[in-house]
């Protein structure tokens, strides 16, 4: 039986909350034993991040609207990487990256919410535009990619992370290191953790959290400004977060 003193001396959601604060940023949850699903998995960035992410021994599973498709690809990358129709990779992944175009992203989900539901989905899609003077960066109704995705999966946990990777050095055997940080946004830290371990696992990577997913935005539009950089400077630039 529960006494006052007992009530009064029990943990409550601040104290909780004051105790997830002193945690060490860096204590990260084990995601070695998690199967990874890539939609989109047959494009360069989905290609790259599959290939990365099956190099540092995690179980991947590349989804595409057609299996022959996504079986090619997971047979050309080797691995162990398994290749499926975009519904089975959802279905069998613990963790969902989405790396499809964004003229496709909304299609895509919908058509996907009943086998993301309970899943943890990070979205990567960066929302651009290109004309005559560059990429520039387009802002969906929902305010970004991964507020729409959270839109609508409402039964899924959505993170948005992994915008700013090269895909050409993800994807480049010779590359041993891939040296950046990743910005994590999320609204759960367990989630944001889990997140932040994945990227972990590439050797040279490490995540970083940048906020909730309503600051999504700023980092996905973030990239129209590396392919400028990219481009004057015939580069393959990341990022670093300092002093962190």
């Amino acid at each position: 039986m529960t006494t006052p003193d007992d009530a009064r001396f029990s943990p409550n959601a601040a104290t909780r909350a004051k105790a997830a604060l002193k945690r060490d940023p860096w204590d990260l949850p084990d995601v070695s034993g998690l199967v990874v699903g890539v939609l989109g998995g047959t494009g360069d960035q989905g290609r790259g991040l599959a290939y990365r992410l099956a190099r540092a021994g995690q179980k991947v599973i590349i989804g595409s609207r057609a299996a022959e498709r996504a079986q090619t690809a997971a047979g050309e990358l080797g691995l162990g990487i398994e290749g499926e129709e975009n519904a089975v990779c959802a279905r069998h992944s613990d963790i969902v990256i989405v790396a499809v175009p964004w003229e496709g992203h909304a299609k895509t989900l919908q058509a996907l919410r009943e086998e993301l539901a309970g899943k943890l989905v990070i979205d990567c899609v960066n929302p651009l535009g290109f004309d005559k003077k560059g990429a520039y960066a387009l802002k969906p109704e929902e305010g970004s990619a991964a507020e729409q995705a959270a839109a609508l999966l409402p039964e899924s946990r959505v993170a948005a992370a992994f915008h700013h990777l090269s895909a050409v050095l993800l994807q480049d055997p010779e590359t041993e290191q891939i040296d950046t940080d990743v910005m994590v946004l999320g609204e759960s830290r367990a989630d944001t953790d889990l997140v932040q371990a994945l990227a972990a696992r590439i050797p040279g990577m490490r995540g970083v959290f940048a906020g909730r997913l309503r600051n999504a935005h700023q980092v996905e539009s973030l990239v129209a400004n590396l392919i400028s950089v990219n481009r004057r400077y015939k580069a393959h630039a990341g990022l670093r977060i300092t002093d962190v």
